[in-house]
């Protein structure tokens, strides 16, 4: 399981470039910064991007792109690895070991509280796979990271899936599919996947992650 989440995650660029557009699409259908499922921070700090998955019920994946690499944290709140689920409240062993000292250490902000962690993987420029933090996992067991990365919709198929779920909108596909496609977003587009939006506000939201 652990090789099919690493061979999941596309490309640090592609992996960038998905979380903008699913951070865009999460702008356009909700108004409310706090429920949104996907963000973006283009200057999260001097040349790094921070994207984040939050589900609001206590689960994220947090990644943040940099000039040295990429590194994602994930916290699973239910996982038995999680830190609150240890007599003594700390982080595994395994999980962030191996991780090299210039990509862990783009965690330390407190906004990131490094600590809520199930799993860690990270990619430096200069390598052609991710990696993954090397944990005894209890049998039967899971770090989250199937379901957290599995909330990386690849395709505006699985996208417009979730929205119909998670916002309770039923987006157009071919809307969605010519964002995933890179086409500049209009307001014609806008209005097409949420007509009681603010569209002057949203227009003003997607500049921010250019």
């Amino acid at each position: 399981m652990e090789v099919n989440v690493l061979e999941r995650l596309p490309d640090p660029i592609t992996l960038k470039k998905l979380m903008k557009i699913q951070a865009s699409l999460n702008i356009i259908l909700c108004q409310d910064e706090w429920l949104r499922y996907h963000s973006f921070v283009q200057d999260w700090e001097e040349g790094v991007c921070l994207a984040k998955i939050d589900n609001g019920a206590g689960d994220h994946l947090i990644i943040l792109f940099s000039p040295e690499g990429s590194i994602i944290k994930g916290f699973d709140h239910e996982s038995e690895l999680s830190p609150y689920a240890q007599d003594e409240h700390k982080v595994l062993q395994g999980i962030y070991d191996d991780v090299p000292k210039e990509l862990l250490s783009l965690l330390e902000d407190d906004a990131i509280v490094k600590d809520d962690v199930t799993f860690c993987i990270w990619r430096k420029n200069s390598d052609i796979n991710w990696h993954k933090g090397k944990v005894d996992i209890p049998e039967g067991e899971s770090d989250g990271s199937d379901f957290l990365v599995g909330c990386i919709f690849l395709t505006p198929e699985d996208f417009v899936e979730f929205a119909i779920g998670y916002f309770e909108l039923s987006p157009s596909l071919d809307v969605v599919a010519k964002i995933y496609d890179d086409s500049p977003i209009t307001e014609e587009m806008i209005n097409i996947l949420n007509p009681n939006c603010d569209v002057k506000k949203v227009l003003q939201e997607l500049e921010l992650l250019r």
